[in-house]
C-alpha cells in the first residue's frame, strides 16, 4: 500500500514549526504523524505539501490521501480502509481522507467526492501547543502499537523500576536511574542511554541514539526524539530530534524542533504570575492568540539557539534560525532569523545561518544537503515581513 499525507490550513497555523516540514511530518507521541499512518496500514508514503518543502518531501504515486495534521487509531484506520474510489471520509468541512485516481487538493475532494460521514473523536492538530497537549495520549499509543506482541530487552539490575510498563529496544541502556512507569509507559529506543541518577516518570519516550545526562528529571509526557541529548529539567514537552538541551536548567510544555540548542542553564516560564490563560504569536494574524491554557512554555522552531542563562517568557515562540542571548527577557515572539537579545535584535544573516548549520551537522556526521539550503533561503525570504525589515 502506498498513502500521501497531504497539508490542509493547520500548516498555516502550527507555523514556525511547520515552516521547514509538512505537518505529518511533524512528531508527536513517539512517531511523526506519517510514520503512525505508515505504521498502521504498513504502507510507503509520500507528502502533498508546499512547493517549495517538495524536493525535500515529495508525493509518491498513491490514490489514498490522508490529511497529515490528524493522528491515527484503529477506528480511523477502519473506516479509511474502507473506503472506495471517488469517495472522501469527513468530518463537518474537515476531509479526513479520500481515495481518489485523480489528484486532488483537499477542498476539491470535499466537492467533488461522495462524503463519507466519521462522527468519532480523534487527534487533530491545529496549534503548536498541541504537540505537547496530546502527547501523553499519543506516547500511549505509539507505545502499543510499536511494542504489541513484542518482547522488551532488559535493563541492568542498578536501576529501579516502578511497575512493568516499560519497553527497551535492543541497545538501550541504563545505570543506576529510576524508572516510574505506574503513571504511563516508558519507551528506551534502540541504542538510546540514560546516564546515572536520572528520574523519570511515564508517560516519555526517547529515541534512538538519544542520550540523557547525570541527574536529569523528567516528567510524564515528554518525548526526546532520536540523536537528541538532554539534561536538566524537564515536563510534558516534544523536542523532535537532533537537539540538545543538555545542561541543568527547566523546559516545560514546550515544543522544540530540529538542529536546535539551548544554553546552560537556561529557563522558560509555563505559568503566568497571575494565572492567566497563556497567549502565543499567531502568524496568520500577526497577533496573540489566546491558548486558552493555564501552562504553555516554549515553541521553538528548527535551526533556533540560545545562549547560556537565556530567560524565555511565558509563551515565547522562537521562529526558525533565530539566536537569542544575552541578559533579560527577550520578546514573547523572536522571528525567524533574528539575531539578538532583550537589549534587540538584527537580521542573522543567511550566509552567515548556513555557516553555523554546516558544523552543527557536521557534529553529527550530517551534511547540510542543497534541498535543505534552497528550503532555509526560501523561509529567510518569506519571513522578512515578521521580522519588520
Amino acid at each position: 500500500m502506498t498513502i500521501n499525507l497531504f497539508d490542509d490550513k493547520s500548516w498555516l497555523s502550527l507555523r514556525p514549526l511547520t515552516f521547514t516540514r509538512p505537518v505529518a511530518n511533524l512528531r508527536i507521541g513517539i512517531l511523526t504523524i506519517a510514520e503512525k499512518w505508515a505504521k498502521y496500514l504498513h504502507a510507503d508514503f509520500g507528502y502533498l505539501t508546499q512547493a517549495y518543502l517538495s524536493s525535500k518531501y515529495p508525493a509518491i504515486d498513491s490514490a489514498l490521501y490522508i490529511n497529515g495534521s490528524i493522528c491515527p487509531d484503529e477506528a480511523l484506520l477502519n473506516a479509511v480502509t474502507a473506503l472506495q474510489d471517488g469517495e472522501a471520509l469527513v468530518k463537518n468541512e474537515l476531509v479526513i481522507a479520500y481515495f481518489s485516481s485523480v489528484r486532488l487538493s483537499a477542498s476539491q475532494a470535499l466537492t467533488q467526492l461522495k462524503p463519507i460521514a466519521f462522527t468519532g473523536d480523534f487527534t487533530h492538530l491545529v496549534y503548536p501547543e498541541q504537540l505537547f497537549g496530546f502527547n501523553p495520549i499519543e506516547i500511549r499509543k505509539d507505545f502499543a502499537l510499536l511494542t504489541k506482541g513484542r518482547t522488551s530487552a532488559q535493563l541492568d539490575s542498578t536501576n529501579t523500576i516502578l511497575g512493568d510498563h516499560i519497553f527497551v529496544e535492543e541497545g538501550a541502556k541504563a545505570t543506576c536511574s529510576i524508572f516510574n512507569t505506574t503513571y504511563g509507559p516508558i519507551y528506551l529506543g534502540k541504542n538510546s542511554e540514560v546516564w546515572e541518577a536520572s528520574a523519570i516518570r511515564g508517560s516519555f519516550a526517547l529515541g534512538e541514539n538519544a542520550s540523557v545526562k547525570m541527574g536529569a528529571k523528567i516528567y510524564s509526557g515528554t518525548t526526546i526524539g532520536p540523536n537528541c541529548r538532554v539534561g536538566g529539567e524537564i515536563n510534558n514537552s516534544v523536542i523532535w530530534g537532533n537537539s540538545s538541551k543538555g545542561h541543568e536548567g527547566y523546559l516545560g510544555n514546550s515544543v522544540m524542533g530540529e538542529w536546535c540548542n539551548i544554553g546552560a542553564d537556561s529557563n522558560n516560564s509555563n505559568l503566568k504570575n497571575n494565572y492567566a490563560n497563556v497567549k502565543l504569536y499567531d502568524y496568520e494574524t500577526q497577533k496573540m492568540r489566546d491558548t486558552t491554557l493555564q501552562f504553555c512554555g516554549l515553541i521553538m522552531a528548527d535551526h533556533a539557539k540560545c545562549g547560556i542563562n537565556t530567560m524565555f517568557n511565558t509563551g515565547s515562540v522562537v521562529g526558525v534560525s533565530a539566536n537569542v542571548f544575552g541578559a533579560g527577557f527577550p520578546p514573547h515572539h523572536i522571528p525567524d532569523f533574528s539575531w539578538g537579545g532583550a537589549q534587540g535584535f538584527e537580521t542573522y544573516r543567511l550566509d552567515k545561518m548556513l555557516q553555523t548549520t554546516v558544523k552543527v551537522l557536521a557534529r553529527k556526521q550530517e551534511v547540510l544537503n542543497e534541498a535543505d539550503r534552497a528550503i532555509l533561503a526560501h523561509i529567510f525570504e518569506i519571513t522578512e515581513q515578521y521580522r519588520g525589515v
